[in-house]
């Protein structure tokens, strides 16, 4: 059955690439995106498309989100102040952003009974060094007072927001962590590692790795992603549930950079 959704954060590169998918399976999607981290160009492929109708606005403006969800069969959740550069530069702004945007689009998925899959992420483990991370581990963050553990606290509410309106008013909600992400239209402007790599070693510029380059991560591509995001949102069984989606191959910060340093980037 072909059905209409709405995509918050439609623009941005997770987001793009989920309504590519969705538009290439049949359905018909809305995007709302105030393009603040999003760009237009990411949907430029769709822009004679009758599939794709796009929306420029914010999850703060509430009559808007009230009048999307009222029309689409489902909701995915992607709107986000995201980035730890962004995070940092402007904390009170992506607060309301990660918060009360997040509770404006969960108030009117619940007011419509439209199903939603909220996208949180692996940063809600603050500095859990665990090697395999569950959906149940604990939680270790810092000090509140240090901006950069905002970002986490503020998904971490917007988690329980979705399971409390599941819990609570019978709303069929999702709830996803996104690991490390990486593929095309990935930008590195708000911290992202990889696209930062990327860059330098396109311009032939030093790659500046923070600390003694040890530390891991996993990164998955897009593609991989997009599949699991589909597969949540496609079964009753995810509802009221949290899916970690990642990779299981680590790498170090350092050798990333060495990977990328030798890589033929000119081809």
């Amino acid at each position: 059955m072909k059905l209409h959704h709405l995509v918050t954060g439609g623009a941005g590169f997770v987001g793009s690439h989920l309504t590519d998918a969705l538009i290439a399976r049949g359905d018909t999607v809305t995007v709302l995106d105030d393009l603040s981290t999003g760009r237009s160009a990411n949907l430029h492929q769709h822009k004679s498309s009758h599939s794709l109708t796009f929306v420029e606005g914010s999850i703060l403006d509430v009559p808007l989100v009230n009048s999307l969800v009222a029309k689409v069969d489902h909701v995915f959740h992607l709107a986000a102040a995201v980035g730890v550069f962004n995070i940092v530069q402007n904390p009170l702004k992506s607060l309301s952003t990660n918060i009360r945007g997040s509770e404006n689009v969960l108030e009117a998925c619940a007011k419509n009974k439209t199903p939603v899959l909220v996208t949180s992420t692996s940063e809600i483990y603050g500095k859990n060094t665990s090697d395999a991370l569950g959906e149940e581990d604990d939680r270790i963050l810092g000090s509140p007072l240090k901006v950069r553990w905002s970002y986490s606290e503020a998904k971490a509410i917007e988690e329980v927001l979705a399971y409390s309106y599941w819990h609570s008013e019978g709303l069929p909600a999702r709830i996803v962590r996104l690991f490390n992400t990486v593929g095309p239209r990935q930008v590195g402007f708000y911290g992202m590692v990889v696209p930062r790599f990327v860059g330098a070693a396109l311009k032939n510029e030093p790659i500046t790795v923070y600390g003694d380059g040890t530390q891991t991560r996993c990164f998955a591509h897009v593609s991989d992603v997009i599949d699991a995001l589909l597969k949540v949102a496609g079964t009753d069984k995810t509802v009221g549930t949290v899916v970690n989606i990642g990779n299981n191959f680590e790498i170090s910060i350092l050798d990333l950079a060495k990977k990328i340093v030798a890589a033929d980037l000119a081809k």
